[in-house]
């Protein structure tokens, strides 16, 4: 699998909580904090959901 990088560009203030859900699950919470993961279709999918909060680069 590939490994990409998560990186949160936005705040989750004012976002439904299963948005803040889905940012804690990919190990962010503030912005500008990054994690490197594989890119399995579970995190596909979580990414999906949160793009317009998030920026995605690979590895």
């Amino acid at each position: 699998m590939a490994k990409v990088i998560i990186t949160q560009t936005k705040s989750t203030i004012d976002r439904p909580q299963r948005q803040k859900r889905t940012i804690q699950a990919l190990g962010l919470g503030k912005i500008n904090r990054s994690v490197e993961v594989e890119l399995t279709p579970q995190i596909a999918g979580m990414v999906n959901k949160v793009n317009h909060l998030v920026s995605v680069k690979e590895a």
